[in-house]
């Protein structure tokens, strides 16, 4: 459990220092579009921190459960703003990683998903 809450630090402190890199560095490099899909990537990041959070102190989640989701997590969170990051930080062209963000989209999904399903699970037994 505290393997997950550190990467989960770690992830939080780097959508603030991305954050905080993109309004007062990229302002002037990057497009507005861009500029716009950046705090997109960091947005994103910082929500599914929060969520990673309490999915790892709820104490109603089993280790398992806890694990699924976070994975589903961190790699959507890797797919879906890492490719973000790459494509508009790095000289990687959009049109050779374009599956990447929303596979990683399609990760995050899948995570709110297991834990519907884990809720209504605990629903139908009380």
């Amino acid at each position: 459990m505290f393997k997950n809450l550190i990467i989960t630090c770690f992830l939080g402190l780097l959508a603030i220092i991305l954050g905080a890199f993109g309004a007062h560095s990229l302002k002037d490099i990057l497009s507005l579009q861009e500029l716009l899909s950046f705090e997109t990537a960091v947005r994103y990041q910082m929500y599914h921190v929060i969520v990673l959070l309490f999915v790892n102190i709820y104490n109603g989640f089993t280790t398992s459960q806890k694990n699924k989701i976070s994975i589903l997590f961190f790699l959507g969170i890797l797919l879906f703003s890492g490719s973000i990051y790459a494509i508009l930080l790095t000289s990687i062209v959009a049109k050779s990683i374009w599956f990447i963000t929303p596979l990683g989209g399609l990760t995050l999904i899948i995570g709110w998903l297991l834990m519907i399903v884990i809720f209504l699970k605990k629903v139908k037994k009380s």
